[in-house]
C-alpha cells in the first residue's frame, strides 16, 4: 500500500494535468497503482520494473481533437495488391513488376467493406501496386461504392483494351480516381518513374475525365522548390483538375525511398491500412513491419479500436513528456 500512499501524496500537491514520476520494486506494485488510477480518475502513464509515471486527471481525447475526417479508422487504405507495372525509385511499397502480388481478393475486400461502416468507416481508399493490373478490379470497386465512398489509386497508364473496359464499367457515383502525375512536364517525373511515363499518366487523366469520372491528382515532391509545384498546380488547372483536388505531398523516407520525411508511428497520425499481411497504421508504411498493428483483419471495428487506443497512448505519453520538460 506504500504506493498508494505515496501516489496520493504527490498528486494531491500536483496541478491537473502534471505528472509524478515514483519508485517501484515489484510488478505487483505497477499493477496495484495502475487499479488505483483507474478507481479514482488519475492516469498510469508509463510503467516498467523500476519506476511509474502518473498523471493528475484524465487526458483529453486527442482523437476528438481532430477532424471528423481525419480520425483514425475514418479513412480505411486497402492495398488490393502490391506488383505494379512500373517501378518507382521511391515507391513507398517498393513495388515493381517483380514485386509479389499479395493480394487481397474480392471476398475478403467484400467482408470489410460490409463490415466497414458500422466500424465508423467514411472513407475506402483503394491503393497498390496498380490496382488496375488485376482482373477483378471491377468488382473489387463495386463493393467498396456500394458500402461507402471510394477513392481509387493508379498510376493512370493502363486504361486501354480490357482494362478500359474495366474502367468503364466502373460507377461513376461515389468513385473518385486519383491519378499520380509529379511534374509540369517529363523531366522530373520520368526520371523516377521511367521514360515516357508522364505522356501517358497525362493521357489516363483525360481518358478518366473523358469517361466522366471524378479525377483527382496527387504528386509526390522530390524537391524543396516552390517553383516546381506552382508550375504543376498552373498545369492541372488547364486539364481542369480544381484545386480541391490537387494533392501535393513530399516524399516519405519509405519503403523504396532513399531520403524524405522520416515518417513514425509516433509521428504519424494514424491512417488505418490492410493488406493481406495484417493492419497496419498508416499506407506510407505498409511495407514496414514496425508500422504493422495486428495480423488480425477482422473484427474489424476491433482492429480500428486497437490502432485509435495506441495511438491515444502516444499522444498522451508525448504530451506528458512535454509537460515534465518545461523549457522555461
Amino acid at each position: 500500500m506504500a504506493v498508494i500512499l505515496d501516489l496520493v501524496e504527490k498528486l494531491s500537491a500536483t496541478a491537473e494535468g502534471d505528472t509524478i514520476t515514483l519508485p517501484i520494486t515489484t510488478p505487483g506494485q505497477a499493477a496495484l497503482a495502475a487499479s488505483w488510477c483507474q478507481r479514482t480518475g488519475n492516469t498510469l502513464i508509463t510503467a516498467d520494473a523500476t519506476s511509474i509515471t502518473v498523471r493528475r486527471g484524465r487526458p483529453p481525447d486527442p482523437i476528438t481533437d481532430l477532424p471528423p475526417a481525419r480520425r483514425p479508422g475514418a479513412r480505411l487504405w486497402l492495398y488490393t495488391n502490391f506488383d505494379c507495372n512500373l517501378a518507382c525509385d521511391y515507391c513507398c511499397a517498393r513495388s515493381s513488376p517483380q514485386t509479389a502480388r499479395r493480394a487481397l481478393g474480392v471476398d475478403r475486400v467484400k467482408e470489410i467493406a460490409k463490415a466497414a461502416p458500422a466500424a465508423g468507416v467514411l472513407e475506402i481508399l483503394l491503393t497498390g501496386g496498380e490496382p488496375f493490373i488485376l482482373p477483378d478490379l471491377d468488382q473489387i470497386v463495386t463493393a467498396c461504392t456500394a458500402a461507402l465512398p471510394t477513392t481509387l489509386l493508379t498510376n493512370g497508364m493502363l486504361f486501354r483494351g480490357h482494362r478500359l473496359q474495366i474502367l468503364q464499367a466502373m460507377p461513376r457515383d461515389r468513385l473518385t480516381l486519383q491519378i499520380s502525375l509529379d511534374s509540369a512536364t517529363p523531366d522530373l517525373h520520368d526520371s523516377h518513374r521511367g521514360k515516357g511515363t508522364w505522356t501517358k499518366a497525362v493521357a489516363g487523366i483525360r481518358t478518366a475525365l473523358g469517361e466522366g469520372f471524378t479525377v483527382r491528382v496527387a504528386a509526390t515532391l522530390t524537391t524543396d522548390g516552390q517553383h516546381e509545384e506552382r508550375e504543376l498546380r498552373s498545369f492541372l488547372d488547364s486539364l481542369g483538375i480544381t484545386r480541391e483536388n490537387q494533392v501535393v505531398r513530399p516524399l516519405a523516407h519509405q519503403g523504396a525511398a532513399d531520403e524524405g520525411v522520416e515518417l513514425t508511428v509516433q509521428t504519424l497520425i494514424p491512417e488505418v491500412t490492410i493488406t493481406a499481411d495484417g493492419v497496419y497504421w498508416h499506407p506510407v508504411g505498409a511495407d514496414n513491419a514496425e508500422q504493422l498493428v495486428t495480423r488480425d483483419i477482422f473484427p474489424l471495428d476491433a482492429a480500428i479500436e486497437l490502432i485509435r487506443e495506441q495511438y491515444r497512448s502516444h499522444r498522451n505519453t508525448a504530451d506528458s513528456a512535454a509537460r515534465a520538460f518545461p523549457c522555461a
